[in-house]
C-alpha cells in the first residue's frame, strides 16, 4: 500500500524541480480564493485557452468529430469552444481539490444522490469499486464526496513525471483520501476492497499494455483497460457508477448509481464493453465537461490507421 505521507528528499529542491514548485505555488494561491471568484478566474483562463492553437485543441476537435458525427460543423465548433473553456475551470478545480482547506471545500455547493448504495455495501461487509470517468472536475468531485458525505475513500492514480510535483500532490491527497494506489499496486487494491474498503478510479483513458481490449466507445473500437472486471472478480467488490457534473454557477451534482447487476461475469469483453457504455452515457449527459483533449483512440486494432493523422 502506498504510504500515507510521502517522505521528502532535499534533492526535490534542486533547480530541475523549480518549475514544478512555481506551478504548485500558483495552485496554492488559486486555492485561497473564494469559490465564486475562483470560478471567474477559471472562466477567464478557459476563454484564453479556447483562443489558443495547439495539439490539444486539434485532439479535442478530432474526438468530437468522431464521437458526435451527427452534429453539423457549427454545433461541433460550439461544443469544442465549450469543452476548451472547461479546461480553464479544470485548472482551478484541481487547485481547490488539492490545496483547498476542508472549510473551503465545505463551502462549495454540492448535492449527492445515492449514498444508500455505499451504506448497503457496508452493511454487507462488501468493498466498493467506485467507477467514474475523466471529467474536468473529477478530482474535486472525489474530495466533495469525502468531505460533504464524511466517507472514507481511497483512490487510484498515475504517478507524475516530476518527482517534486508527485511528492506535493500525494501529500495533498493524503489529507483527505484514505490512501492512494498506483496502477501497479493491484494486490494492495484487492486486499483493501476485500477488507470492505472503497476505491475510486476512472478506467477511460487509452493506456497501452497487455491488460486492454478493444471495445466500442461512441461506436469506435477503443483500447480499454480490463481492470474493472479483474478488480471486481478478485476482491468481490461491487461496482458502483459515480457520475458528477458542474452546474451553471451553483456548484456540483454528484450521483452514485446502483451497483452493476451480475458484474463481473465470465466474459471480460462483455464486462469491459459494459463499462464503456456506462462512461459514454455519462459523457453524453455533460459532453462539454468530458476531457476530450486526451487521445482516447490513439491505439488502433491491428491493421487500422491512426485516427489522429
Amino acid at each position: 500500500m502506498t504510504s500515507r505521507l510521502p517522505r521528502f528528499h532535499f534533492r526535490l529542491l534542486g533547480p530541475r524541480h523549480w518549475p514544478a514548485w512555481i506551478g504548485l505555488g500558483l495552485l496554492w494561491l488559486l486555492a485561497q480564493l473564494p469559490y465564486p471568484l475562483l470560478m471567474r478566474v477559471g472562466a477567464g483562463l478557459g476563454w484564453l485557452i479556447a483562443r489558443l492553437p495547439g495539439s490539444r485543441r486539434r485532439i479535442a476537435e478530432r474526438n468530437l468529430q468522431l464521437c458526435f458525427p451527427k452534429l453539423d460543423s457549427r454545433q461541433q465548433a460550439a461544443l469544442l469552444e465549450q469543452s476548451l473553456r472547461d479546461v480553464g475551470l479544470m485548472l482551478v478545480e484541481f487547485a481547490l481539490a488539492w490545496m483547498g482547506t476542508r472549510k473551503a471545500i465545505l463551502r462549495v455547493p454540492a448535492t449527492i444522490e445515492g449514498l444508500e448504495h455505499l451504506a448497503a455495501a457496508s452493511v454487507r461487509g462488501q468493498g466498493v469499486l467506485l467507477t467514474g470517468a475523466h471529467f474536468s472536475h473529477l478530482e474535486l468531485a472525489g474530495r466533495l464526496l469525502v468531505e460533504h458525505a464524511g466517507i472514507e475513500l481511497a483512490g487510484m492514480y498515475r504517478e507524475h513525471g516530476d518527482a517534486a510535483f508527485e511528492w506535493a500532490i500525494r501529500r495533498a491527497r493524503a489529507r483527505y483520501a484514505a490512501t492512494m494506489f498506483t496502477k501497479n499496486e493491484v494486490r494492495g487494491c484487492v486486499r483493501y476492497m476485500k477488507a470492505g474498503g472503497r476505491i475510486w478510479y476512472a478506467p477511460d483513458q487509452d493506456m497501452r499494455g497487455k491488460d486492454t481490449v478493444f471495445v466500442p466507445f461512441f461506436g469506435i473500437d477503443a483500447s480499454t483497460l480490463t481492470a474493472t472486471h479483474h478488480l471486481a472478480r478478485l476482491s468481490g467488490a461491487c461496482v458502483i457508477p459515480f457520475f458528477h457534473r458542474r452546474l451553471d454557477g451553483s456548484g456540483y451534482a454528484l450521483r452514485l448509481e446502483a451497483p452493476l447487476a451480475d458484474f463481473p461475469s465470465r466474459e471480460i469483453l462483455a464486462d469491459t464493453a459494459r463499462i464503456n457504455a456506462m462512461i459514454e452515457r455519462m459523457a453524453r449527459e455533460a459532453p462539454s465537461q468530458y476531457l476530450w483533449i486526451h487521445r482516447r483512440f490513439k491505439s488502433r486494432p491491428p491493421g487500422q490507421a491512426s485516427l489522429y493523422e
